[in-house]
């Protein structure tokens, strides 16, 4: 299972998210994006991508989130029957947001330490310290209510002939998004975003 699940997680990114997020990048948004996954077929649900020119609180995860609840209840999946995959390691806002509407369980590529480090976007580690008196990031990753799952330690659990594959994919995406969050980098003085 965890194989076929990275190889479709890629593929959402190639595909799907990578796209959307060039050009919410474009318009002056940040990088971070997720979508959501059936966990019976990994088929794509929904995505979403950072909107912060429209509204300070449509992150990627939460842009996501407002787009599943946009679908019809028929159509909805429960949120317990789905994977909930984010580009970064969500943020304080979208830890929250992902707990209220009941996931549990969500995933990300690039850790808050990269975050900060390569991507020069602080925020995460900061409001985390300053607000919840929470040092390096380190929430509780397996509660009550989910379990946080970072993408590069599924790969080193894999056969080591699988991991070679699997990390030159995810490698090749976090360099997409680095090339974007340079893009983010030299145009965001122009942004009215509170927080850049």
């Amino acid at each position: 299972m965890k194989k076929n699940f990275l190889k479709k997680v890629i593929n959402h990114f190639n595909d799907t998210i990578i796209p959307l997020t060039k050009k919410s990048v474009l318009s002056g948004n940040k990088i971070f994006s997720a979508f959501i996954i059936k966990k019976s077929n990994l088929s794509l649900v929904v995505s979403g991508t950072n909107n912060e020119i429209e509204n300070p609180l449509w992150h990627g995860e939460i842009s996501a989130i407002k787009n599943f609840y946009q679908l019809s209840k028929n159509k909805r999946p429960n949120t317990k029957d789905c994977y909930f995959i984010s580009s970064h390691e969500p943020c304080s806002l979208c830890l929250s947001a992902i707990t209220w509407c009941g996931f549990n369980n969500f995933y990300y590529l690039i850790p808050y330490n990269e975050t900060n480090e390569d991507f020069k976007i602080p925020h995460d580690l900061k409001i985390l310290k300053e607000v919840f008196n929470i040092s390096n990031g380190k929430y509780n990753t397996n509660n009550f209510y989910w379990t946080s799952y970072n993408l590069n330690k599924l790969i080193n659990k894999l056969a080591k002939n699988e991991q070679k594959e699997m990390k030159v994919n995810f490698n090749n995406i976090k360099f997409e998004y680095k090339n974007l969050s340079n893009k983010y980098q030299l145009n965001k003085k122009n942004n009215k975003i509170p927080l850049k």
